[in-house]
């Protein structure tokens, strides 16, 4: 996850929020971790993506806003989109990154009773 993602969290005493998970912090401003279980790193976003999806174990949940997301874009093979029935005006991008169209499929969708909506896209093969 991002710096500004993981803020929230420490704001409100969580700092480790996703214990349940191996949980990386991407930050050139934070220093040491408050947590021993949250790894903070300087490292560049696509090479670490492309280190772990050679590690062993189940696949990379990015939690972060639109300036992390679209670094490893081309990294990315499986998109899980939320869609909520509120607008809130203007919005953030999901990814912030030069123009480079990248093609998905449909491969899910689950209606809730409140009117959320979550897609599962994979990646076209080429």
């Amino acid at each position: 996850m991002g710096r500004g993602s993981y803020e929230p969290a420490l704001a409100a005493g969580l700092t480790g929020p996703y214990a349940h998970l191996r949980q990386i912090v991407f930050s050139r401003s934070l220093g040491v971790s408050p947590d021993p279980a949250v790894e903070v790193t300087t490292e560049d976003p696509i090479a670490l993506v492309r280190r772990l999806k050679q590690e062993e174990g189940l696949g990379i949940w990015l939690r972060g806003g639109a300036d992390l997301a679209g670094q490893p874009l081309a990294e990315i093979d499986e998109l899980i989109v939320k869609q909520y029935p509120v607008v809130a005006g203007s919005g953030s991008p999901l990814f912030r990154a030069a123009f480079s169209p990248r093609a998905f499929k449909l491969a899910g969708s689950r209606v809730f009773d409140n009117g959320c909506l979550i897609l599962t896209y994979t990646k076209a093969s080429a």
